[in-house]
């Protein structure tokens, strides 16, 4: 099972990621953020507020929005490739 070990904000709607796999890196969120849990997240003040859940090991706000680590992954790895 896949955890995220650390995640911050870089700037946008990009952040950080390091997997517990070894593999880290960006993935930008924009456009991709869909539903009433996710409204919030449109605000970059509010966006900016990425962590990680201690316990669950995955992306979270403040507003109880999370994402989890294969998404980001498969996200990031699709990233990537369009971008090497």
């Amino acid at each position: 099972m896949l955890h995220i070990k650390s995640a911050k904000h870089i700037s946008d709607f990009i952040i950080w990621v390091a997997f517990d796999d070894g593999t880290s890196g960006n993935v930008d969120l924009k456009g991709v953020l869909k539903g009433p849990v996710f409204l919030p997240l449109q605000d970059l003040n509010v966006f900016a507020k990425v962590s990680v859940d201690p316990e669950l090991e995955t992306v979270v706000w403040p507003n109880g929005a999370d994402l989890a680590p294969e998404f980001l992954k498969e996200l990031q790895a699709q990233q990537s490739n369009l971008n090497p």
